[in-house]
């Protein structure tokens, strides 16, 4: 009888659950699903929270439309999720099992997720150096000659560092890459932008308000449709975007600008394609490419939601590397993290 890996991956906008086949470690079946779960916040305090009750509803649904008689030989469970945040909860009742096939959220807080943005830049300037993160490391089992690419709500460059690396004994909150640890006492070098995916969702919620403050509406998934159709449609442009809407870890203070505005580049085409153009500037600017060269990185793999349904995103990314850029298949979080447990079964 086959034993399985659950991976799971509560990600910032969505929940995956992928059940990996241990001995051919083929994933045999997997379902994601928006979690719906943003708390909408008019207040201007820039609160970014999340209800905790419609996440855990996501993943329970997310697991079961599994297949029960594999699910019954699951062996481990493997667990990713969205950069930091906070959440509190009682001690004992943060959870109810009275359901007994699935749990529902307690007494719990709200999910202060890690784009919130009501610290000072004080605090920020002094705790930046216990920065946290790095979906990377449960995306792809890394080869020493490859660099991963994850752009989804945020977005990271990362490649493995030699075997004999030891990272600087006291922290640098003022540099753009941090070190992680890594299996067998390895480590990632890795730049971890607040500002990704969240760009282009943020710009699809200006316009579709603007519309409805004219009286159009539309949705969000059909004004993005129509943001890639015109980009694709403008191969170029020399509007430049930065597009640090969230600051950096880095630079906290650094907010987007919009540059070289001219009568003829204020289109819908040549907004995307510079905010897309903007996000790769952004992360290889934190990594640049030449890092990525003497690091002996031949090849760039690309993950993440963002790179997989944005086909203007994928040109700028072939774009802006020298190496051969490949797309991950089944390469997302739920997917990495079942791998990284059958590698350590």
């Amino acid at each position: 009888m086959s034993a399985y890996i659950l991976g799971v991956d509560v990600g910032t906008t969505s929940v995956k659950a992928v059940l990996l086949e241990t001995g051919s470690k083929a994933v045999v079946a997997g379902h994601a699903l928006p979690t719906s779960s943003d708390i909408i916040d008019d207040s201007g305090i820039k609160a970014k929270e999340q209800h905790t009750g419609r996440i855990i509803d996501t993943l329970n649904r997310c697991i079961s439309v599994l297949p029960a008689d594999k699910l019954k030989h699951v062996s481990s469970i493997g667990l990713s999720g969205q950069m930091h945040g906070v959440l509190f909860w009682k001690a004992k009742g943060g959870c109810d099992w009275s359901k007994r096939d699935f749990f529902t959220a307690g007494d719990t807080s709200q999910l202060i997720t890690w784009q919130d943005g009501r610290c000072s830049s004080d605090f920020l300037s002094v705790s930046s150096s216990t920065r946290l993160t790095s979906q990377c490391s449960h995306r792809v089992w890394l080869l020493q000659q490859y660099s991963v690419l994850n752009i989804s709500t945020s977005a990271q460059l990362t490649f493995a560092m030699p075997a004999d690396f030891k990272p600087p004994n006291s922290p640098q909150p003022a540099s753009s890459i941090s070190y992680f640890p890594y299996f067998k006492d390895s480590y990632l070098a890795v730049a971890a932008s607040l500002n990704g995916g969240n760009v282009l969702a943020t710009f699809v919620e200006m316009l579709t308000a603007w519309m409805k403050e004219l009286g159009a509406e539309l949705s969000d998934s059909c004004v993005y449709e129509k943001m890639i159709r015109s980009a694709l449609n403008q191969e170029t442009t020399d509007l430049r975007v930065s597009p640090t809407i969230l600051g950096e870890r880095h630079n906290p203070l650094c907010l987007g600008q919009v540059n070289n505005i001219s009568p003829t580049n204020l289109s819908l085409g040549h907004l995307t394609r510079a905010m897309c153009r903007g996000v790769l500037d952004n992360i290889t600017s934190m990594m640049p490419a030449e890092r990525l060269q003497q690091a002996g990185v031949s090849r760039i793999v690309g993950t993440g939601s963002a790179i997989a349904h944005n086909q203007v995103l994928r040109q700028e990314v072939e774009k802006a590397f020298p190496q051969p850029v490949v797309y991950g298949q089944n390469a997302d979080s739920a997917v990495g993290v079942a791998m990284v447990l059958c590698d350590l079964l």
